[in-house]
């Protein structure tokens, strides 16, 4: 049998993908889902809803199979989904995309997040900076694509980045800096003043800006702000997006990137040789999904404000510290007055004390700053209301006795 190369096997091992030993390390995310099935434990740890989407979209995919949308959809994506997207942006934030040259649908927004990764990753010396504690895959890809990751801390409560850390970070050998607003696993929404640095910087310092805004449509308060949008920023910036979240079809892996054509053809060029295509059926009915009226976009944000505060509540009645999110599925709880001093053993001890799953977020982090996380964990609101009550009464049983 042919031996794995020992380049991959350090580049998996440097990403967290293997251990010292060789064996396969599941993600967080299976393991703590593993653990749910396991005890019967209330899953609040992995971002997926228990309730299905907007009816017209799943009529629509069952239309589309009933059809024989069931063969492989074009390369860049099925043409009327394209033409969403960029409706999408222009209604939403203004901005006028050609859906030939400026959108490319991908398998969900990790494949869209690696094809540009590998396609504009091509030194050693490259480096990517990421806001801390950051989701899982980015610094697996950056390890995959042979690059470094430089991290900006974002710490308890606010999660906002301190500017001069990150003037720090970034220089020269930055190539791509890579932003997640709304954040996860924080829930922050990045301020004004950070957007424009950022903007700043990558102008000052020649590098692409990548950002994953899935949760877009699922912030409190003021309207998501694209970076793109900014001044400067369009030319060198890929926007990326899904369909999981903002419809609750975490399942169907529809997602996109969008950006100048030469970025977005770099990106195609490395795509093609990974899922090539997917999901044809599923392509027309986020494209329905996306045009959808205002109230639906108005009305899942509403919601979901309402689970936050639920969990909320239910979280400080058990003790913990809460950090309110401004957007997406997740909530930050700091157990330290429950006396947690280690994140994951007391995630790994959950189920079995109160019958609920969440996650640490040292797994969000690299392993020189999880210490500064070890009594945080994240919990997802992204469930019925009824489960969301159940799971509250639950961990009241941790609350210390007064």
């Amino acid at each position: 049998m042919r031996q794995i190369p020992g380049a991959w096997h350090r580049t998996a091992a440097g990403a967290g993908l293997v251990g010292a030993d060789g064996s396969i390390h599941p993600t967080i995310f299976a393991e703590m889902s593993a653990l749910a099935a396991h005890t019967g434990a209330i899953n609040l740890g992995q971002g997926f809803p228990d309730e299905d989407g907007p009816a017209a979209v799943l009529e629509a995919a069952r239309e589309a199979i009933a059809n024989g949308v069931n063969q492989y959809p074009p390369g860049r994506g099925i043409p009327d989904l394209l033409s969403a997207i960029a409706e999408h942006q222009e209604r939403f934030y203004g901005l006028r995309l050609d859906p030939a040259r400026n959108v490319l649908v991908t398998a969900g927004a990790t494949e869209a997040l690696a094809s540009a990764l590998l396609a504009l990753l091509d030194d050693p010396e490259d480096e990517v900076v990421v806001f801390e504690p950051h989701y899982d895959s980015y610094a697996a890809v950056v390890a995959l694509a042979g690059a470094r990751l430089v991290t900006v801390p974002l710490r308890w409560p606010d999660f906002q980045p301190d500017l001069e850390e990150l003037r720090a970070a970034v220089t020269d050998r930055t190539r791509i800096i890579l932003v997640n607003d709304p954040h996860n696993p924080t829930g922050a929404v990045f301020d004004a003043e950070v957007r424009t640095e950022i903007v700043r910087l990558a102008e000052r310092h020649d590098a692409v800006i990548v950002t994953d805004e899935v949760y877009e449509h699922l912030v409190f308060g003021a309207p998501h702000v694209p970076i793109a949008t900014l001044p400067g920023a369009w030319e060198r910036t890929l926007t990326i997006s899904s369909g999981g979240k903002t419809f609750s079809t975490t399942g169907w892996k529809i997602g996109w990137i969008s950006g100048p054509a030469p970025l977005v053809d770099a990106v195609l060029a490395v795509k093609q040789f990974l899922t090539y295509v997917n999901g044809s059926a599923f392509q027309p009915a986020i494209a329905t999904g996306l045009r959808l009226g205002d109230e639906f976009f108005r009305g899942i944000a509403d919601a979901l404000r309402a689970k936050r505060d639920l969990l909320g509540a239910g979280l400080r009645a058990a003790g913990f510290g809460v950090s309110e999110p401004a957007g997406s599925y997740f909530t930050v709880a700091d157990a330290a007055s429950l006396g947690v001093t280690d994140a994951a053993a007391f995630c790994r001890s959950l189920p079995e004390r109160a019958g609920v799953v969440a996650i640490p977020l040292t797994a969000f982090a690299t392993p020189a700053r999880r210490a500064e996380y070890a009594t945080l964990v994240r919990f997802a609101a992204c469930k019925r209301v009824d489960v969301l009550e159940e799971a509250a009464a639950r961990l009241a049983d941790l609350a210390p006795a007064v």
